[in-house]
């Protein structure tokens, strides 16, 4: 049974809820790739798709709009595939499960695919309208942008012609976004060596979990707690204090999304186990006065466990709970030209233990290619002094504001038009495709639009339902007063 169906725009929701029938899993998108295909098919429109996977969809003008320039419509496929730990799921072939909560859509206990797949889904309604006044559309899907920007580098000149783009991949709506950050990942690896538990020690498992988390650009200035972190500051503590050994660490799994859970199994002597629990119990407490205003669900649990089969050995276990302590997190520096504006920060992403190697990754974020390296550089320079190999990803560049851009003026006079008051323009912290467009098409003039999104890259991601309307209307009336050739 349909559970969107009801909501307006009709054919947006109903899209919208087709596309969450297809997994999409970034990285694993050859089913909403086809599922794209079969659609143009269907519908007569002319269709292809490049070597890596994006795909572009088209459709000519509308009687009488023929003279106006044409418009590229973009948005991603893929989505950040977050869970709660107690809901079973599998992204690779489970239907997401949308639902009403009041005023907004979500999901049942995972992530909703609404980024982006609400931009999906309002260029499929495009396609498929013979209601709508419009420009030729060019509608570009992307692949792997939530784990890479693959699409977005691959992409190549003269897989589309048109010379004003439309990115359907923003989050707060009467917001237009001209600029972003650009991005790089840290990732450092630790070589360790297995040991035997020593004599007489017991095991515990001990998790930190009920965080917020989010998207590490957007919401990286709010103070969220970073569980490989909070998790990380006990581990010091009793490695101090007790002699732990560290058997394994768990936390995080996206690089773009600030890690909600951790878990650590740990080895104590037997005499000290009711201890550390004790001193668990007391620091969950502490955490709790520390966050509950800004993570009120934040939970601290231990157990204890079977033995393990080893611990790691005692120089690593240092190190890396060293780096993870030093490593900087959130905010490094809030713009001096746009008050209130994140001008650089870091992630400290996940922690994984991976055969007999740990890596831990972190995601940089600047929109100054300068700060973005000077983040980069002191990150490395934590973990290189730990004695890890440290590696940095190839990047994207960020997206410079350009203010006197025609579709800009265009998208702020329908704005007003329509909800007689201006919208905000600015750019935003988190990277988006814009940028790396520019790098194969540099002559283009872009913005970026959506409804409200909140709490994207977690479970508790949703759409708020009148914002998609209201999005509609204005993407609708910005094709109708699209600029003549």
């Amino acid at each position: 049974m349909s559970v969107l169906s009801h909501l307006k725009p009709e054919k947006v929701w109903q899209y919208f809820e087709d596309i969450c029938q297809v997994p999409r899993p970034s990285k694993q998108e050859d089913q909403i790739i086809e599922f794209l295909l079969d659609f143009a098919k269907k519908h007569n429109l002319e269709a292809k798709r490049d070597e890596i996977g994006n795909v572009l969809i088209k459709k000519p003008a509308s009687p009488g709009y023929e003279n106006r320039k044409t418009v590229v419509l973009q948005s991603h496929m893929d989505m950040v595939c977050e869970k709660n730990k107690e809901v079973e799921f599998d992204f690779n072939k489970d239907a997401i499960q949308p639902v009403i909560d009041g005023e907004w859509v979500t999901a049942n206990g995972t992530t909703l695919g609404a980024d982006d797949g609400i931009g999906v889904a309002a260029e499929m309604a495009l396609l498929t309208a013979d209601d709508i006044k419009h420009p030729a559309l060019e509608c570009l899907f992307t692949v792997d942008e939530e784990t890479g920007l693959t699409g977005a580098f691959a992409l190549q000149p003269g897989f589309f012609e048109g010379k004003i783009l439309l990115n359907l991949d923003s989050e707060d709506e009467g917001e237009i976004f001209i600029g972003c950050a650009g991005g790089i990942d840290t990732l450092a690896g630790f070589d360790y060596k297995k040991r035997e538990v020593p004599e007489g020690h017991k095991a515990i498992r001990l998790t930190v979990n009920g965080l917020k988390g989010g998207h590490s650009g957007d919401e990286i200035d709010k103070g969220l707690g970073n569980s490989n972190k909070i998790l990380n500051r006990f581990l010091l503590d009793m490695q101090e204090k007790f002699g732990m050994r560290l058997a394994h660490f768990d936390g995080g799994n996206m690089r773009n999304a600030i890690p909600r859970e951790a878990f650590a199994v740990i080895t104590v002597p037997s005499k000290n186990i009711d201890s550390v629990i004790e001193e668990y119990e007391a620091f969950g407490k502490a955490l709790f006065n520390e966050y509950h205003i800004i993570e009120p669900g934040i939970n601290f649990v231990s157990e204890k466990v079977d033995t393990p089969e080893f611990v790691i050995n005692k120089s690593v276990q240092r190190e890396l709970l060293l780096a993870i302590y030093a490593c900087p997190h959130g905010v490094h520096r809030w713009s001096p030209a746009i008050p209130g504006f994140v001008e650089t920060s870091t992630n400290l992403a996940s922690v994984k233990f991976k055969n007999d190697k740990i890596e831990v990754v972190t995601s940089q974020r600047s929109s100054l290619e300068s700060g973005k390296a000077d983040i980069r550089d002191m990150v490395a320079s934590v973990f290189h002094l730990a004695g890890a190999d440290v590696k940095h990803t190839d990047g994207y560049p960020g997206w410079e504001p350009k203010p006197d851009s025609e579709i800009l003026k265009v998208a702020e006079a329908s704005y007003k038009r329509l909800f007689d008051k201006d919208p905000v323009v600015r750019a935003i912290h988190a990277g988006l495709e814009c940028g790396l467009f520019l790098e194969k098409y540099p002559y283009l003039d872009m913005i970026s639009f959506g409804p409200q999104l909140r709490d994207v890259h977690s479970p508790d991601e949703r759409i708020e339902i009148r914002t998609v309307d209201m999005w509609w209307k204005h993407l609708l009336d910005i094709l109708e007063h699209f600029p003549e050739k």
